[in-house]
């Protein structure tokens, strides 16, 4: 009986995989609301106990189904972006201002809120607030898809949107869709970033913080290894690249065979390799992707490795949601209170929108160029800062490396959080965002990066 119940509840779930994406398109009403809320409902059946995970006895299974949810996340991102970033001509830094912005003051002043936040009103220890700072502070890749960009765009329409960036004096900046550009780079980039300072949370849980502790964190945790990840990230990439794409051999030219399983090749290699070499292997997975697709932009080849992803990525992302739906029902908000309630609150209506908006307003870049942003763009990436499966694997993660204080209240605060997240911004997402069209398109014909939008 147990097992036809789990094929059967197995069965439906993948068929709400292939269909809510269709179904939900035209409605203000996104895929992750209504997994969670099947998976609360399925919560309340006699027979949802087989499903039922508790954060504390299955921390592991937690932690390796999130890990790989956001190591796929993180490789469609990286293969979905058209605008180039190339390191050596100024211009295209200028072009990702908005990232930036986001990942330098947005991110550390959302961290230091939150945790302040949790250290003032909720009374945690300095350990756990930093955690829980770091867990909710990135903008999650996996949950964000309704906020972001489509898949890799057809050559012609790169070929258009390369011409118009080359071209800063055209109207290109007006035209091109700045809001879901910001918010997919900074989800791509942002989960790596994360990582210092959960290694924080660990350091100091681990015992003192002394002068060398904070040395350490800075060459090591906060530089040493960003640069391994990247830079392993960029190699793996390029290699893997170069042989898919210009092999003298015929056999490993990959992209002419169209052979879309290189990208989670590339997604687990990548990863392997800078967990092996010290760095982060979330930032080793975005720039690996991102390397592969520069090596050879204007390649189809793209488009059917991030369908590959893109299926893979929803499979995992319904598994997630159903499990914290089912827990949910199940009592993981057993330990919430109403601080955690208040931090979940404050974090998706204030924290994240005011410190978005901070690094958004300062030393504006024209917003008729690339990477400008209005009054209106502004508003919605600050706003927009979805919170999901990101959150949990670094709280499982920090779980395993150290001993926390109130770790059964970090559990529902951040689940509830995520849960609010899903809820608010699952709401607010077509109709904000079909403003910001709408907005856009009153200036002209948008450029095919902000069209590609429709394919979700």
């Amino acid at each position: 009986m147990t097992d036809s119940f789990v094929y059967l509840i197995a069965g439906l779930c993948l068929l709400l995989a292939v269909v809510l994406p269709q179904a939900l398109r035209s409605l203000a009403v996104s895929a992750p609301m209504v997994l969670v809320g099947i998976g609360l409902l399925i919560g309340l059946l006699p027979l949802s106990g087989e499903f039922a995970l508790d954060p504390i006895e299955d921390e592991k299974v937690i932690l390796h189904v999130t890990e790989l949810t956001v190591l796929v996340a993180l490789m469609g991102v990286g293969l979905a972006l058209d605008r180039p970033l190339r390191p050596r001509e100024r211009r295209t830094w200028g072009h990702w201002s908005p990232t930036w912005r986001l990942l330098v003051v947005a991110m550390p002043l959302t961290i230091g809120g939150i945790a302040l936040l949790g250290w003032g009103v909720a009374g945690l220890a300095p350990a756990a607030a930093i955690l829980l700072g770091a867990a909710l502070a990135p903008t999650d890749p996996v949950l964000a898809s309704d906020v972001q960009v489509g898949g890799p765009m057809l050559a012609e329409d790169l070929e258009e949107l390369e011409e118009g960036l080359a071209d800063e004096d055209s109207d290109t900046g007006a035209r091109l869709d700045e809001v879901r550009f910001a918010l997919t780079s900074e989800a791509g980039l942002n989960d790596g970033l994360a990582f210092p300072f959960v290694y924080l949370a660990i350091l100091v849980a681990a015992g003192g913080f002394g002068l060398a502790d904070s040395a350490e964190w800075l060459g090591w945790y906060l530089v040493g290894k960003i640069a391994i990840g990247v830079a392993v990230g960029v190699g793996a990439g390029w290699l893997l690249g170069k042989i898919a794409f210009r092999s003298s051999r015929p056999s490993l030219r990959l992209a002419e065979q169209g052979e879309p399983l290189l990208a989670l090749a590339a997604l687990l290699a990548s990863y392997g390799a800078a967990e092996l070499a010290g760095g982060y292997g979330f930032l080793a997975v975005f720039t690996c992707a991102m390397a592969m697709r520069a090596s050879e932009r204007k390649h189809d080849y793209h488009r059917s490795m991030h369908e590959v992803i893109e299926r893979l990525e929803r499979l995992l992302t319904l598994a997630v949601l159903l499990f914290l739906g089912i827990a949910t029902t199940r009592g993981l908000l057993s330990d919430l209170t109403w601080t955690g309630a208040l931090v979940g609150v404050a974090v998706i209506f204030v924290i994240r929108p005011l410190a978005g908006l901070v690094s958004l307003s300062v030393r504006l870049r024209r917003k008729d160029l690339p990477g400008g942003l209005d009054v209106g763009d502004r508003l919605a990436v600050a706003f927009f800062g979805v919170r999901g499966v990101g959150s949990l694997y670094y709280l499982a993660y920090a779980a395993g490396e150290a001993e926390f204080e109130d770790l059964p209240w970090l559990w529902s605060t951040v689940a509830f959080t995520i849960v609010l997240s899903v809820l608010v911004h699952g709401i607010t997402a077509k109709p904000a965002l079909d403003r910001v069209d709408r907005r856009r398109g009153a200036q002209g014909p948008g450029l095919a990066e902000s069209r590609r939008t429709e394919e979700r």
